[in-house]
């Protein structure tokens, strides 16, 4: 591993900068019972976390028999948008946590760019990131496949074997190991804090398991 000078660290965006997975979760539940599909807030969590909106859909399609059209994307992004400018709060000691890295930093998010930039706006963010934004909309697949984060090594001009992923969901952690690269899970966001999902995280052995942004310079630099 290459020293700090060096070395990238990505972070996933929903879960581990900002505090959205509770918010964006209870508002798909809602807007699916709309539509005549019952889920519930665990089974969301357990299917849908950390996955995009192509990969959301395709399983709305095939487990759930509900097809997502335009219009029921458009209302759930507006909604959503919505209520994250009045209640989206940052992770706790993130900005200083990336600050202290000593080390580049990009973030790589299956969110759509303009739900990742808004995000990283109303939570005070954005400057600490821009340019360096990667959506799963860039890539032919989404996580838990690796082409997100391979991509984003590339466009940063790292290697994989030099990046850091930090991640809060299976599927990320899933696909930073596929890319050959070091994962460190976050169980420190609101949805996270459950037996139940620190447990799925550990299963797939990431190098590092914590609960507090401000270990992570330390922990990055090891």
């Amino acid at each position: 591993m290459a020293d700090a000078a060096h070395r990238l660290v990505i972070f996933d965006c929903d879960g581990v900068l900002v505090d959205s997975e509770p918010i964006s979760l209870q508002m798909l539940v809602e807007l699916l019972s709309s539509a005549g599909v019952t889920i519930s807030a665990e089974e969301a969590n357990e299917r849908f976390l950390g996955r995009s909106l192509k990969s959301m859909s395709a399983i709305l399609h095939e487990d759930y028999g509900f097809a997502t059209n335009q219009a029921f994307l458009h209302d759930m992004r507006q909604r959503l948008y919505e209520k994250f400018r009045r209640e989206l709060r940052p992770v706790a000691g993130v900005r200083t946590a990336v600050e202290l890295l000593g080390a580049a930093s990009c973030v790589a998010s299956s969110s759509l760019p303009e739900r990742i930039r808004l995000s990283l706006t109303v939570t005070g963010l954005i400057d600490t990131f821009e340019p360096n934004i990667f959506s799963a909309t860039m890539v032919t697949q989404g996580k838990p496949a690796p082409d997100l984060f391979l991509y984003a090594c590339r466009e940063m001009g790292f290697a994989p074997k030099d990046c850091v992923v930090v991640e809060d969901s299976p599927a990320g952690i899933e696909a930073a190991k596929a890319a050959g690269m070091r994962v460190f899970a976050f169980a420190g966001g609101s949805h996270a804090r459950n037996y139940r999902h620190r447990m799925a995280l550990a299963a797939l052995n990431p190098e590092v398991l914590f609960d507090d942004m401000v270990e992570l310079p330390e922990l990055a630099s090891q």
